[in-house]
């Protein structure tokens, strides 16, 4: 398996994802947000780009939600913490999301044969994925305003060292960029203080001015999900699967 970083939306160029499987990671907050709404029972999750395209084709019963600068956009029912999306009122109903940077993320990824929807909250059930797709792989960090951010990377990094750790118990051959290797260096100086390295990047600086510190450490938690959202046709689902990799 080929496997390519990348540091930000902005350079996820679509003929970079012909015939790959991409996952895409944006941990503060939205691909955290997209987790936690399905494993909360939500159908499915609809990513747009624009706040016009939400309104266009919410329904009844559907949930909007979104952000733009952190904050909840104006007369929608959810922002983007993955604590609001940890509800019942989520069971069987869709969620149309909108946010600054995932879902723009993914809709640049939407030339891959696979996409899958990352978090540190469900990292390693990706990686899982990625495996089994058998095809290389390509890693979009969302990033925040066309930059790159530490816990997006920190993610990246995490889902590497799962991807390495398989391939020294079988023949199974990685190569990693260098931006890749990077952030598999990233991540194993600080993988025993995720919360805090986070905490501290810029974006993790915003959220503590917000008052939204309960949201870095809900987005810090390694694994606590072992669900993959696929996104398929327009909309992310969950992807079931019983295969692992130890």
């Amino acid at each position: 398996m080929r496997v390519q970083v990348i540091s930000n939306a902005s350079e996820a160029h679509q003929g970079k994802f012909i015939g790959k499987t991409a996952i895409v990671i944006d941990v503060f907050r939205s691909s955290s947000s997209i987790v936690s709404a399905l494993a909360s029972g939500a159908t499915c999750v609809i990513p747009v780009e624009t706040v016009m395209d939400a309104k266009q084709i919410y329904k009844e019963h559907d949930i909007l939600g979104g952000e733009r600068f952190c904050k909840r956009i104006s007369g929608f029912h959810y922002g983007n913490s993955p604590l609001e999306y940890r509800s019942s009122q989520l069971i069987d109903r869709r969620v149309i999301l909108t946010t600054t940077n995932g879902t723009r993320a993914i809709h640049r990824s939407k030339r891959a044969s696979n996409i899958y929807i990352a978090s540190l909250n469900n990292a390693k059930a990706c990686a899982n994925a990625a495996l089994n797709s058998n095809n290389d792989l390509v890693i979009l960090c969302a990033g925040s305003h066309d930059q790159f951010t530490i816990e997006d990377g920190l993610c990246a990094g995490y889902i590497l060292a799962h991807l390495v750790e398989h391939s020294k118990n079988t023949d199974y051959i990685l190569q990693i960029d260098d931006f890749g290797k990077a952030m598999l260096a990233l991540y194993e100086h600080n993988k025993s203080d995720i919360a805090e390295v986070i905490s501290r990047g810029l974006s993790g600086n915003r959220l503590q001015e917000l008052d939204m510190t309960s949201d870095i450490e809900d987005c810090a938690r390694l694994d606590v999900y072992d669900i993959v959202p696929v996104y398929l046709n327009g909309v992310v689902v969950v992807k079931s699967s019983n295969e692992t990799y130890n």
